[in-house]
């Protein structure tokens, strides 16, 4: 079961706890949901961290961990999906995304060409953005619903798998 595989490979709650720079947060990491292996946190965890996983800002890992703590879901789950997106995943992912939303919206791109630079990006934002944001927007919601549907649906079952077996 994955429990037992997250379990032996992720922090203790403790050591997060007394962790020096986690300390400052004070008992807002204290909420038993924040760090249990159950269907409902688990299955927040995934929908938190794939929805933010496809929020094309920096420092994702505080906007999961801060959602986290609101949503009371899995923070190990949460933080650690953001990191989808890395910097060998995001120019295919964003670039798709930037494709989705052109679609959506009906546009075709102004046959400008891309390029994966970081310059090419920052001058023409102006144009791409609205476009970028739907895309990053709609694959974003799509992935966090896919993710806590499937992570509840494979929970259940192995659950009945494990009540039959037992019987």
């Amino acid at each position: 079961m994955p429990k037992k595989f997250l379990k032996k490979h992720f922090p203790s709650a403790e050591s997060i706890k007394t962790h020096k720079y986690l300390a400052k947060f004070g008992d807002k990491f204290h909420d038993p949901n924040l760090w249990h292996l159950n269907r409902r946190s688990v299955s927040g965890a995934f929908a938190n961290g794939l929805f933010l996983a496809w929020v094309p800002v920096p420092l994702q890992m505080v906007l999961a961990t801060i959602s986290g703590i609101y949503f009371r879901v899995n923070l190990p789950i949460s933080v650690g999906l953001v990191w989808i997106t890395n910097p060998f995943t995001i120019p295919p992912m964003y670039y798709g995304a930037y494709k989705l939303g052109l679609w959506v919206m009906g546009q075709s791109g102004n046959n400008m060409e891309f390029k994966v630079n970081i310059s090419y990006i920052m001058d023409s934002f102006a144009i791409i953005w609205q476009p970028f944001l739907l895309g990053c927007f709609i694959i974003g919601a799509s992935s966090a619903i896919v993710g806590y549907v499937s992570i509840r649906v494979i929970w259940r079952i192995y659950i009945i798998r494990k009540i039959k077996k037992r019987k």
